[in-house]
């Protein structure tokens, strides 16, 4: 090594290739290498060792795997800078056959530092799903509700914010700012750019609101405004909502500041109310006994709450028809069980017409007539 640190003149090593000497050229050839064999060997070795930390194969298969050729350039590149840095440390040196054009040395070290920044942050955004995972492991019910989804997306969102906003400090180091003079910059010219981001940091207090306040979910189906939908994502910015028609509708967070939310997800128990329309020439005492037999049937659902708050009783006697009142309240999850626990109590009202031998109110018999 000392022969290619410090050569006889007239060696091999002094002759030079495109203003480069071959001595430099062998030892920028080798840190290449280097860097070569470090990117390969991190990305065989950190799936192995994180495999041992995380014991979960989805988690291994999809968000390990897919991450280990960023960290693998990373650690190329930071080895190349660290490599780069002794070699023109020794180029200082008089006695050093090292020659490099001053171009290269103020050059070289960004670009490997702007590589090793990307990979960096491209690793980092890979592992941001790891959040789930990890919350999916800790999941007792191994079935994410909706305030464990909100906080994988709030956590993401947060994560991916920070690893923008640190690698963006690297890059923009490599590519040879002045962070001095930008911060000076930005005492002089702060209240234009706050005037510029009011509605991001807007977004940023209605995404702070949401997650601190609660007022929904993931999951659940909202009115915000004349929007309604399910909630599918909160991020720092924006909210999305998936509406009936399947489509997507992004509300930014600083809507939700000042807009009332009226949340179906909250609700403690579902209503429904409808009206029962008889027969004009229906007998009275199977009226009495067919609501009867309703308001017993709401009584032994057993989705149905306050029962001292359900009836079924006639409430109007028109010129065509004996209306029914009927009101009720359901203790149900989501709206699919809700809709089933409402089939069975209209195929059940309809059996127990039949039972008591009445007939509904039919307007195209009148029209017949």
């Amino acid at each position: 090594m000392s022969g290619i640190l410090q050569p006889a003149d007239g060696s091999f090593w002094t002759e030079e290739i495109f203003l480069i000497n071959n001595a430099t050229v062998v030892l920028l050839l080798g840190i290449l290498v280097a860097a070569f064999l470090a990117r390969v060997v991190t990305m065989i070795m950190a799936p192995r060792l994180m495999s041992k930390i995380i014991h979960s194969e989805k988690v291994r298969s999809k968000t390990v795997k897919d991450s280990d050729k960023a960290l693998g350039t990373a650690a190329g590149a930071g080895l190349s800078m660290y490599l780069f840095g002794l070699l023109t440390d020794m180029r200082a040196d008089a006695n050093s056959s090292i020659d490099l054009p001053d171009f290269v040395v103020e050059l070289l070290p960004n670009i490997l530092q702007f590589i090793f920044a990307i990979s960096l942050v491209m690793w980092a955004f890979r592992l941001v799903s790891l959040v789930q995972d990890v919350v999916a492991l800790l999941d007792d019910d191994e079935e994410l509700d909706g305030t464990e989804k909100t906080l994988i997306s709030a956590v993401e969102s947060i994560l991916r914010f920070v690893i923008v906003f640190i690698g963006s400090i690297f890059v923009a180091d490599a590519l040879g700012f002045d962070f001095t003079s930008l911060i000076a910059g930005l005492g002089i010219s702060g209240l234009a750019l706050a005037l510029a981001a009011k509605d991001t940091i807007s977004n940023l207090f209605g995404a702070t609101t949401v997650l601190l306040d609660r007022p929904f979910k993931i999951g659940d189906w909202v009115i915000i405004d004349s929007v309604e939908g399910e909630v599918t994502e909160i991020s720092l910015r924006t909210t999305l909502i998936r509406t009936a028609a399947d489509t997507i509708i992004t509300v930014p967070n600083a809507n939700l500041v000042n807009t009332p939310v009226e949340n179906f997800g909250k609700r403690r128990w579902r209503r429904w109310q409808t009206t029962l329309h008889l027969d004009l020439n229906s007998d009275p005492a199977k009226v009495a006994d067919f609501c009867a037999n309703v308001l017993e049937t709401i009584h032994e659902s057993p989705v149905t709450v306050k029962p001292e708050s359900s009836w079924c009783q006639v409430s109007t006697l028109t010129a065509t028809s004996l209306d029914v009142s009927v009101n009720l309240y359901w203790d149900v999850a989501g709206g699919a069980p809700e809709r089933k626990a409402k089939e069975d109590l209209v195929l059940g009202i309809m059996q127990l017409a039949k039972d008591n031998s009445l007939v509904f109110y039919d307007p195209r018999m009148v029209q017949a007539s």
